[in-house]
């Protein structure tokens, strides 16, 4: 890794701009330009280190805005009028809060060629208090608008900016946020990329009648369409939306990532530019020197050898969609269509619909950002007793649907929910994307139940999908971003669940190991992990029993009471470790006068970066686990 950043961010001029002057003059023109080019040269560079070492990142967005961003700051540099922080509704577009970090100073410009590396302190979102010079917590996709209307109403004499995107305005709560802004006269400038371009595809096509400006206009705002590579346009156009009094916008209309060969219009600009590609624009730039900077930086892969599993790994939330795709497969294309409908929420490709959407697209609805209102149409869908609705999308979003689980609750709806990426396992999107509060969906009375399902393999996941895709009522099922191995019995060959003897059967507790010493109860990717850290118990001599809790919130009877009239109970995962299954299985021990040792273990801080970094940093791992189970068995 080269000492010091290869593209010299001094060469940045700042500038003063006024508002009540709309039309650049020659010398401005030029170095908004020159800013523009520089800043996003730099942009390429650093986020093309994550493609290189594995860790993914968002490019694209961050690109594109920089000629609002530029524009900002010279705002800022005139005036102190203005409130001196880019908010962004889009989180994914970190790498712009990186780089004015680095601008300032409070970044060191080095550190920025470590985007998104376990420990570095540049996670996949912006979160305040962890990276020098990061002036706020982004969280979840459209949630920074809401935010920024109460920072207008604390600052009254202040203009505020916040920069947003056609995929964050999908959001409902930025209607709200127009709404409030408008009753209230807050004055607050909108400065949107409306570049056509989210995860799953294009706007245009999956949303068909949505309308920045018309929305925005609806709401009450003055909104000003320009095109936003035209640096004229785009200053006369911030220039007006200063100068009127109340909130306003401008929606800024431009391909994604323009000047980027290949990844220049198209969804995958959203990603994280490919490392050919970021060569291939550096030596067009004349950074031919450059594009070497790639070959040093590698994945760094987990180096501890597992136990109990197999080196074989698959992914849990793409085998969700194939596993419907065996159920749809047994219906025909019209009888598929009356009883069934899988809506997405731009993660398609993510939760494993985009399966579905391909070999079924009798059943799919391709939707966008907007996760109550789809869940809610799925719920919808489900209200008769012989349809069901298919609903998916993030584990950090279910705390999004909350208020529409009960509605569907209260309907007797029929939703199976995917909700992928739980837990914090290869979360390099940090704290606001941790899945730990899955928990939260067992929100029912007790007389109402909404079982929650947690596969610990692919083959078990499978298994769940295929039991439990016609049952009645709210089904929830889990999986994680990472890949898991499939669970091999104590004899190391025999794989536990693919076998045709398993048979999945919902609130059933499964007996991996006997043990005499005490158990531990885990589930998911944890299973494989405590399996681990179990065996090698096991061979010092410390007879340790294991119990794998697929179905996270029914009491097995029969298990709950054989683990809790051993020595110890110690359950493991990666939910947080306030609301998790550790924070109730407790509780229904002592409920059935069962007092063994107790102890859990799960998330307890914000995270790390990286990838499989984040499950040791939460102290996780299967050697944390040992110490665990000695403490707890002594």
């Amino acid at each position: 890794m080269v000492s010091s950043f290869p593209i010299d961010l001094k060469q940045f001029k700042k500038l003063k701009l006024d508002p009540k002057k709309p039309n650049l003059t020659n010398e401005e023109r030029s170095t908004l330009k020159a800013n523009i080019q520089l800043l996003r040269d730099a942009i390429v560079l650093f986020t093309a280190t994550g493609a290189a070492r594995g860790v993914s990142g968002h490019t694209g967005g961050a690109y594109d805005t920089v000629p609002e961003v530029c524009i900002l700051l010279a705002l800022f540099e005139a005036s102190d009028k203005y409130y001196p922080v880019v908010f962004d509704e889009a989180g994914h577009r970190v790498a712009t809060q990186y780089l004015l970090a680095a601008l300032e100073g409070s970044l060191p410009a080095e550190q920025l060629l470590h985007y998104r590396e376990a420990e570095s302190k540049l996670p996949g979102h912006p979160e305040l208090g962890l990276t020098p010079g990061v002036k706020f917590s982004s969280g979840r996709l459209g949630h920074v608008w809401p935010f920024v209307n109460g920072v207008a109403m604390a600052n009254k004499d202040k203009t505020i900016f916040c920069l947003g995107s056609d995929g964050s305005q999908q959001e409902g709560n930025d209607a709200e946020a127009a709404r409030l802004a408008v009753a209230q006269g807050l004055n607050i400038k909108l400065l949107i990329d409306d570049n056509d371009v989210t995860i799953a595809g294009h706007p245009s096509e999956y949303l068909k009648g949505y309308d920045l400006t018309k929305t925005l206009e609806g709401h009450g705002l003055k909104v000003i369409t320009v095109q936003g590579e035209d640096i004229d346009a785009l200053w006369g156009a911030v220039s007006e939306i200063v100068n009127y009094d109340g909130p306003a916008a401008v929606v800024a209309k431009r391909v994604m990532a323009p000047g980027i060969p290949d990844i220049e219009g198209s969804s995958h600009g959203h990603d994280v530019i490919p490392v050919h590609s970021a060569k291939k624009y550096l030596e067009l730039r004349g950074y031919k020197d450059l594009v070497n900077i790639y070959d040093d930086i590698k994945p760094h892969n987990n180096p501890y050898l597992f136990i109990g599993s197999t080196k074989e790994v698959g992914a849990n939330r793409v085998l969700f969609g194939e596993a419907v795709n065996m159920v749809l497969d047994k219906l025909g294309k019209e009888e598929a269509a009356k009883k069934v409908m899988v809506i997405d929420s731009d993660l398609e490709g993510s939760t494993g619909l985009k399966s579905i959407h391909q070999k079924h697209p009798e059943v799919f609805v391709p939707s966008g950002i907007m996760e109550r209102g789809n869940f809610s149409a799925a719920a919808g869908f489900g209200f008769a007793p012989d349809k069901f609705g298919v609903f998916s999308t993030f584990s950090a979003f279910l705390e999004m649907v909350i208020s529409e689980i009960t509605m569907a609750r209260l309907n007797n709806s029929n939703v199976l929910c995917h909700f992928s990426h739980s837990g914090v396992d290869e979360m390099a999107d940090n704290t606001c994307h941790f899945g730990v509060n899955n928990m939260f969906a067992d929100n029912g009375l007790s007389d109402v139940h909404s079982h929650l399902y947690f596969a610990a393999d692919p083959a078990q996941m499978v298994a769940i999908v295929k039991r439990v895709f016609f049952e009645r009522g709210l089904r929830f099922i889990f999986s994680t971003r990472s890949k898991v191995p499939w669970i091999l019995k104590e004899d190391g060959k025999t794989r536990f669940f693919d076998n045709p003897d398993y048979e999945f059967v919902p609130g059933k507790d499964e007996v991996i190991v006997e043990g005499k010493a005490g158990y531990v109860v885990s589930f998911g990717e944890m299973l494989y992990r405590s399996w681990d850290a179990v065996l090698r118990c096991r061979q010092q001599g410390l007879d340790v029993g294991l119990v794998n809790k697929p179905t996270l919130n029914l009491v097995d009877e029969q298990t709950i009471r054989k683990v809790g009239q051993s020595p110890f109970v110690l359950v493991v995962e990666s939910f947080n470790q306030k609301t998790g299954l550790g924070s109730k299985y407790g509780t229904w021990l002592l409920e059935r006068q069962l007092t063994p040792k107790y102890g859990y273990m799960g998330t307890t801080k914000e995270g790390c970066g990286g990838l499989w970094e984040q499950i040791p940093f939460q102290n996780l791992d299967p050697q944390a686990i040992i110490v665990k189970i000695k403490q707890l068995s002594q």
